[in-house]
């Protein structure tokens, strides 16, 4: 009886019983085979998947190398800030999670989804940050609430701190996260999303030495991804130290000085060329930056008319006015045309081919010899040496001062400014150049364009007998132990030569403007040191009639037509340490609006080191 046969006389009930039998031993039997591929065959894999189920790699971030004056008194450095995170993978119900979260931490909704949408750039291994630098009480309340919030983070970060707020924000620049771009160039290999990164001026140009070296962490979580141990660490070494050669208490004062005005003012060393101070105003705060700005505060920056992210200091280009006529005056001796004795006669115009230029001061100002012609600002006077000079000599001379050209500020944004000549206007217009436009050029004003960092280095060869110095914003670099990494020395850009008698002649007159009755500069006079400067004002507009002039007189000329103040200055006269340019825009006229600007710079350098030790 074959098998077939057999099985059929098997009652039904035994014939199911015996394939249930089967079943469970077939069954059995895979589970046992599955049972020896995972612990035997397979088990260095999936006891490594197992651990991953239950750690987690979190990266330390980096404390960025903080920033201090030529003193040794922080600028820029790191403070503690508390940020709430999610790890997006242990989260089941986002919805939920975020909606609860914006209950917690009282922020919109919209907010925190957005912040989760910009997520998805992030390694999945990485926490999301859903909430920047929040109180410790709501650090707290987050903590409280944990069983309810799989996933969600509490985390300790370093975050910039600008101790000298909007002072030095043009100099010092902000962070931000970096972007999609920014990822795929050569210049941040390496960082990822959601890295913060310099934006602009010094933390974007010195990011490569600013920037630590992060640190990781193995965590161990629960199944709701809460935290429950540490398993090992890897500390973060810091960014190195920089030490600019900016001086805090001169950064202030220039700072305060100010006020509500804009413009922007800048202090060199006449002898290093270190830059001691530069303000740029409006400006903004840095922190705002640091925290993650929110999109009405950036419009709002964007929309002001007077430019509060702009570094005026070197990208503000204004007419230099009379503070361009000690170039004149220098370039005419040289050649001749002019020295201390040759007196013109001012009677308050100048006439040329029909047109009439006048002076600032309608009455005129009688016989004027070269140094009243400084003294009182005499327009007239430097009409005539300039037309008799001609333009290309003019623009040659002014080059070799530096402007017209960068004058090698080491971050990126410096304007290169306009010292107009025959070539220039051809090759720009496709236009002659007319004897005119010398005579505006002589006084500062026409095509003409400086930046106050331009006028400072002017000022400072003006004070040193023609050293042109390339300005020095970075002292030295240390490492984090204090190992030397790089040092700045002097840098003479070119010499320029004159007579001593030329250098004289413009020092005796700039002297006078500040010390002796009628110069135009006498508010900026020092009882301790000799102050040597020049005035000028710039036209924004063209000149008006004599019944419009008037009405300026009265204060009715709208704001944004009013001219620029610009002040030049430096000390002591006979052995120069310090020069300083200032540019107040709209200022009208520069020895009462730029003028005490520059006075309280003078002032603060020059205080008794003692009293600076007792306000601190």
């Amino acid at each position: 009886m074959g098998l077939d046969a057999k099985w059929a006389e098997l009652p039904s009930v035994q014939r199911r019983f015996l394939l249930f039998t089967a079943a469970v031993a077939i069954i059995f039997l895979l589970l046992c085979l599955r049972l020896w591929y995972l612990q035997i065959i397979n088990y260095e894999e999936f006891q490594d998947r197992s651990t991953r189920n239950r750690t987690r790699m979190l990266s330390l971030e980096a404390p960025r190398g903080p920033v201090f004056d030529r003193n040794g008194h922080l600028l820029v450095g790191n403070r503690p800030s508390f940020q709430i995170s999610v790890m997006r993978q242990d989260v089941e119900n986002k919805d939920a999670l975020l909606l609860r979260l914006s209950k917690l931490l009282e922020i919109d909704l919209e907010v925190l989804e957005k912040r989760w949408q910009d997520g998805r750039r992030y390694p999945i291994y990485r926490p999301v940050p859903l909430a920047h630098d929040v109180s410790r009480e709501l650090m707290e309340r987050v903590q409280e609430h944990s069983v309810e919030l799989p996933g969600v983070l509490t985390e300790v970060r370093p975050v910039r701190d600008y101790l000298e707020k909007g002072s030095a924000a043009h100099l010092v620049g902000y962070l931000g996260e970096i972007t999609d771009s920014e990822l795929r160039s050569e210049e941040f290999e390496g960082y990822q999303a959601g890295d913060f990164v310099g934006k602009i001026a010094l933390e974007r140009s010195y990011e490569t030495y600013l920037k630590g070296i992060k640190g990781k962490r193995l965590v161990e979580v629960d199944v709701k991804g809460k935290l429950l141990r540490q398993l090992q660490a890897e500390r973060a070494l810091p960014g190195n130290k920089v030490y600019l050669t900016l001086d805090r208490e001169l950064q202030r004062a220039a700072d305060e000085a100010f006020g509500d005005q804009s413009g922007a003012a800048v202090a060199i060393d006449v002898k290093s060329g270190d830059i001691l101070a530069m303000v740029s105003r409006p400006t903004f705060d840095p922190a705002l930056f640091a925290r993650g700005i929110a999109s009405d505060e950036w419009t709002a920056l964007l929309n002001d008319k007077r430019h509060p992210l702009q570094n005026k200091v070197v990208a503000g280009q204004y007419p230099p006015g009379s503070t361009f006529k000690m170039v004149v005056a220098l370039a005419a001796m040289r050649e001749g045309i002019a020295g201390s004795q040759r007196t013109i006669n001012c009677d308050g115009d100048f006439e040329l081919g029909g047109m009439r230029f006048r002076c600032w001061k309608k009455a005129g100002h009688g016989p004027t010899d070269l140094k009243k012609a400084l003294r009182e600002s005499c327009d007239v006077w430097f009409y005539q040496v300039g037309l008799e000079l001609g333009i290309d000599k003019l623009s040659a001379a002014a080059k070799e001062f530096g402007l017209g050209a960068p004058v090698g500020y080491p971050l990126p944004g410096e304007k290169r400014g306009i010292m107009p000549s025959r070539e220039w206007k051809r090759a720009r217009y496709n236009l002659p150049w007319y004897a005119g436009e010398t005579v505006n050029a002589s006084i500062g004003q026409g095509f003409v364009l400086s930046t106050p960092l331009q006028l400072a280095v002017m000022t400072a060869a003006l004070a040193n007998g023609g050293k042109v110095l390339k300005p020095q914003l970075i002292d030295r670099i240390e490492d984090w132990q204090g190992n030397l990494l790089m040092e700045t020395g002097i840098d003479i850009v070119r010499q320029i030569s004159y007579s001593a008698s030329a250098w004289r002649e413009i020092r005796r007159g700039m002297v006078a403007v500040v010390n002796e009755l009628r110069g135009t500069g006498q508010v900026a006079k020092l009882e301790q040191v000799v102050v040597a400067g020049k005035t000028g004002t710039s036209q924004v507009v063209r000149r008006k009639s004599d019944e419009e002039e008037e009405e300026d007189d009265n204060g009715d000329v709208p704001y944004r037509f009013r001219p620029h103040a610009l002040f030049v200055s430096y000390a002591p006269a006979e052995d120069p340490q310090i020069a300083v340019a200032v540019v107040v825009e709209h200022g009208q006229h520069g020895g009462s609006a730029a003028g005490p600007i520059a006075k309280t710079i003078m002032e603060r350098y020059f205080a008794d080191p003692q009293t600076e030790t007792e306000e601190e």
